[in-house]
């Protein structure tokens, strides 16, 4: 029977000779992701800008998300943002916050309503304002700063500082060049784009786990081994479940980026974008900053090494 193999069975690919070229690319990838986010900026999306929500439920049974974007971004709004919200027959519609005062929000909404109120019930309208808005940009930020820290202390208990440190650098490099990945490519940055940065987070860090791991038994099994070579043999034991995993997930996201619809997109091309940086972070930034650094054997405090339960 046939089988596809992506690895062979004893990989044998020699990762030193390539960290530097990493290291390159990487430096490269992160000048431009902070650039194009200096210069060029975010497309913030309504949850950020603030903006108009209207709740809205259809009166002829499931609701043609389609026709009614076509239909609302033919006008003067601005970016409008439909989906489906709660059954199939509710929608959730955000326009963007309009210029002037209260009374300008108010027209847009009146507007929508007589241009939908034939086949829609409005059920709630809500206005997101420049303070929410703030104050959504604060927790967002907040709640990336609060994951990488937590991660970084649990690989500090887990392993050791200097993982640590490969961890947290690998993560930082992943979630710069995601904010840069929306930066160039002008996709909405939302609160689903935060929710995709943190999902990301815990992706690499899963593969940078698993990486560590078989580093820390193959120190403890090849003791007379110098400490890079023991690096590249533990990439190469765990490349082949670290690209499988990565190519099944990335084959579900791109089924999302193709039949998901445009709600749908920007989330997923961003943990698309995710999935492939998160593992060659993994492989190229997390292991690629062990080779700097000395790193414990598993000797005990009078110099013994201590023997893994798969060792004979």
């Amino acid at each position: 029977m046939f089988r596809l193999k992506l690895i062979p069975d004893n990989p044998s690919f020699i990762f030193l000779n390539y960290f530097k070229f990493g290291f390159i690319f990487s430096a490269v990838l992160i000048v431009l992701s902070i650039s194009s986010f200096l210069f060029q900026g975010l497309n913030l999306g309504i949850d950020f800008k603030g903006g108009t929500l209207i709740e809205a439920k259809s009166k002829s049974g499931k609701a043609d998300v389609q026709l009614l974007r076509n239909k609302l971004q033919g006008n003067s709004f601005g970016e409008v943002s439909i989906q489906l919200f709660g059954g199939e027959d509710e929608v959730l519609i955000r326009i963007q916050k309009q210029e002037g005062d209260e009374q300008a929000q108010i027209k847009v909404i009146k507007e929508v309503n007589s241009l939908i109120s034939d086949k829609y019930t409005v059920r709630r309208t809500e206005f997101v304002g420049p303070t929410i808005g703030a104050e959504l940009t604060q927790k967002g930020i907040l709640a990336v700063i609060t994951a990488l820290i937590a991660i970084m202390i649990y690989i500090w208990f887990r392993f050791e500082w200097q993982y640590s440190i490969a961890a947290i650098l690998a993560l930082s490099h992943d979630v710069v060049s995601t904010i840069g990945f929306f930066a160039i490519t002008s996709f909405e940055f939302n609160l689903a784009t935060i929710a995709a940065i943190l999902t990301i987070s815990g992706y690499s860090i899963n593969d940078t786990v698993v990486v560590f791991d078989r580093i820390r038994e193959n120190f403890r099994r090849y003791k007379s081994w110098k400490q890079n070579d023991i690096i590249n043999k533990s990439l190469n034991e765990t490349l082949s479940r670290t690209v499988m995993t990565s190519l099944t997930t990335a084959l579900a996201l791109i089924a999302i980026i193709v039949f998901g619809g445009p709600v749908l997109r920007d989330f997923s091309a961003a943990m698309l974008w995710g999935v492939f940086i998160g593992t060659y972070s993994s492989i190229f930034i997390a292991a690629g900053v062990l080779t700097y650094v000395s790193l414990n054997r598993g000797e005990d405090d009078n110099g013994n090494v201590s023997k893994p339960e798969f060792e004979e």
